[in-house]
C-alpha cells in the first residue's frame, strides 16, 4: 500500500490581495499642486526682486533670472524712507495689538465667568460686530478724525485697529476662559486672591496659546491695513508699509517699478513670516485647543 505524501499549504504571498491604492499617487500630488498655487505669486515676487530690469521687461518673460541684482532693494532706501515705514508700521500693529489684548482679556473674562445682567445680549452684539465689515466704518471714521484732529496722528490708526480686531479677541478668549476648570478660580480666592490678581497670576499664564494666536491676527490685519492708513495719514515720514509700497513711483510718469514693488512686498511680508514661524508652536495649540474634550 502506496501512502501518497500530502502537500503542505503554501503560506499566502504577503502581496497577495492587496488592492492597488490610488490614493497614495493622487494624495501628495494634491497636496503638491495646492502648495504651489499657494506659493507662486510669493516666489515670483522674490524672483522679481532680484532681477535686473532687462529680465523685468524681457519678452517672453524670463522666469528665472539670469543676473542677479540688489538695486531694488538699495533704491527702496535711497529714494524713499523705507526705514521709516517699516517703524511706522511696527509701532501701530505691536500698539494696536496690545491694546486688543489688554481690554479684550478681562473682558472675555467678565463674560465668561461673572455671569453678568445682559450677558447674552453683550455676547450677541460681539459676534454681530465681528461680521460687520470694516470698510463699511469708513466715513463714519472720517467724520471722528477730522473732529477730533487726528489726521496725520497714530492714534487715528491705533483707535480704528484696536476697537475692529476687539470682537475677535473677545470671542476667542471667551472660549478659552470657559474651558478652564473652575477648581482653580475657587482655590485661588480661598488663598485670598481678588479677581484681577487670579486673571492676571493665573488665569492668563494658562491662555498663553489664545493670547499669542489672537495677538498674531490683530497684529497681521494692523500690518496689512490699507485704506485707513492712506486716507488718514498723508504725512511721508508717517506712512506704514502698505502705503508707501503703492506709492513707489518710477524715474518717469509713465514707469512702472517692478523691482522695488517687488522688494518692498517681499520686505514687507517678511516680518510676518519670522513672526508665524517664531510663534507656530503656540499657533497650533491655539487653534487645536478645544477641539477635543476630554
Amino acid at each position: 500500500m502506496t501512502v501518497i505524501p500530502q502537500e503542505r499549504p503554501t503560506a499566502p504571498s504577503p502581496t497577495k490581495g492587496k488592492k492597488f491604492s490610488w490614493k497614495k499617487i493622487f494624495m501628495p500630488l494634491a497636496v503638491a499642486l495646492v502648495v504651489i498655487f499657494c506659493l507662486a505669486p510669493v516666489l515670483w515676487q522674490l524672483l522679481t526682486s532680484f532681477k535686473v530690469n532687462q529680465d523685468i521687461a524681457a519678452v517672453p518673460t524670463v522666469y528665472f533670472p539670469t543676473r542677479y541684482t540688489l538695486a531694488h532693494y538699495v533704491e527702496l532706501f535711497v529714494r524713499r524712507p523705507f526705514w521709516r515705514y517699516i517703524l511706522n508700521s511696527a509701532f501701530v500693529s505691536i500698539t494696536s495689538t496690545a491694546l486688543a489684548l489688554a481690554i479684550g482679556a478681562p473682558a472675555a473674562y467678565a463674560l465668561a465667568r461673572l455671569h453678568l445682567r445682559g450677558g447674552k445680549v453683550i455676547l450677541a452684539g460681539v459676534l454681530i460686530i465681528t461680521l460687520f465689515p470694516g470698510i463699511l466704518l469708513f466715513l463714519g471714521l472720517l467724520e471722528i478724525v477730522q473732529a477730533f484732529r487726528l489726521g496725520n496722528n497714530y492714534l487715528a490708526l491705533i483707535i480704528p485697529y484696536t476697537a475692529i480686531n476687539l470682537p475677535l479677541t473677545i470671542l476667542v478668549l471667551r472660549s478659552f476662559f470657559e474651558q478652564l476648570p473652575k477648581d482653580l478660580e475657587d482655590a485661588a480666592k480661598v488663598d485670598g486672591y481678588n479677581t484681577f490678581q487670579m486673571l492676571t497670576q493665573i488665569l492668563l499664564p494658562m491662555t498663553v496659546p489664545a493670547l499669542v494666536t489672537t495677538g498674531i491676527l490683530t497684529f497681521i490685519f494692523a500690518w496689512n491695513e490699507f485704506i485707513f492708513a492712506l486716507t488718514f495719514i498723508t504725512r511721508e515720514d508717517m506712512k506704514t508699509i502698505p502705503v508707501g509700497a503703492a506709492q513707489l513711483g518710477g524715474a518717469s510718469l509713465f514707469e512702472i517699478p517692478y523691482g522695488p514693488i517687488a522688494a518692498a512686498t517681499v520686505l514687507g511680508t517678511l516680518p510676518l513670516v519670522l513672526l508665524v514661524l517664531f510663534f507656530q508652536r503656540k499657533i497650533v495649540q491655539g487653534l487645536t485647543a478645544g477641539a477635543v474634550k476630554g
